[in-house]
């Protein structure tokens, strides 16, 4: 029980100081990829330490040390005895853990299902309205206003408005271009569904929200850096000056839109990417986001095994 009591006071603290601690990192910016990792094993750990506090609680560590015989037996004792007090916080613990899995599995099939709907919706309109350019390699739609994004999904393209050809010079559309199928070929759209899943599920958790926040505008900055892989930084942060205005559809990715001045600053002026250390270190904050809880439930049951193994090699 003092296992499901840790997990749990974890569980909450992460939730409510986490946010705090992660935007206040000023690395975020030099390195998105390694910021987004964080954020997403900084929500995976919290829900995994919910989890597995029901399950501890749920089920004694002599049980899972003891192998699955042990959990049979006790399961046929709980239901030849009648309900205990233990039996009672089984339950509990198991219905916890059951409500959580459900919770999640049912919003985030809303989220990707939804998604997916408006997309394909979209892509019917783009084949009617729009046309593929394929010395671009995007669908350029016949549109007055300046818009860049992509449509994300199995067959996802870059789109590109008429307006943002004509106010975009060649090298610009290029570099914009670039981003967009930055996005396609890094599914961020998937990324964007894990974050937007977990606060739809849990809207009152602030560490969910601001991961949702944080991660929807380090996509962005990571995709500026990869199409800067390819093209000058003064043509990503020209395009992004001349698309700040548009506005996308809610389920694709543009380039522009409330983050594009910032991410100008940004493109014109370059921070020195992390160290190998801070690196290190940032993949090190990563890995113990994610395998801690899982090694804290584990330890008793493990402990529990190995005690009771090496008491029947010494019995023996």
């Amino acid at each position: 029980m003092t296992v499901a009591v840790i997990l749990a006071l974890y569980c909450v603290a992460a939730a409510v100081l986490l946010p705090r601690a992660l935007r206040r990192a000023a690395w975020a910016d030099r390195a998105p990829r390694l910021a987004i990792a964080m954020w997403q094993a900084a929500s995976a750990s919290v829900i995994v330490s919910a989890l597995l506090s029901a399950f501890v609680a749920a089920v004694p560590a002599s049980v899972v040390g003891h192998g699955l015989a042990g959990l049979f037996a006790a399961c046929a004792a709980l239901l030849g005895d009648g309900v205990t007090w233990s039996a009672t916080g089984t339950l509990a613990g198991l219905a916890v853990a059951g409500l959580l899995t459900v919770r999640l599995t049912w919003v985030s099939a809303a989220v990707l299902l939804g998604a997916r709907g408006a997309r394909r919706r979209h892509a019917e309109a783009l084949s009617l309205l729009g046309r593929h350019d394929g010395e671009l390699g995007a669908v350029v739609v016949d549109y007055d206003e300046r818009l860049a994004y992509c449509l994300p999904g199995r067959n996802g393209h870059a789109v590109i408005t008429t307006g943002a050809l004509r106010s975009l010079a060649p090298e610009q559309v290029a570099a914009v271009l670039a981003h967009e199928q930055a996005h396609l070929r890094g599914r961020h759209h998937l990324v964007l569904a894990a974050a937007e899943t977990l606060a739809s599920a849990f809207p009152r958790v602030p560490l969910f929200a601001r991961a949702r926040t944080e991660i929807t505008r380090l996509v962005e900055l990571l995709a500026d850096d990869l199409a800067a892989r390819r093209h000058p930084r003064v043509h990503i942060a020209a395009a992004l000056v001349g698309l700040a205005t548009g506005r996308v559809p809610a389920f694709a990715l543009g380039a522009g839109g409330e983050t594009a001045l910032a991410r100008v600053r940004r493109m014109l002026s370059p921070q020195p990417p992390l160290g190998r250390r801070e690196r290190l270190a940032g993949l090190l904050a990563v890995t113990s986001l994610l395998a801690g809880p899982a090694t804290v439930a584990a330890a008793p049951g493990v402990g529990a095994f190995l005690a009771h193994h090496c008491h029947s090699i010494l019995t023996w």
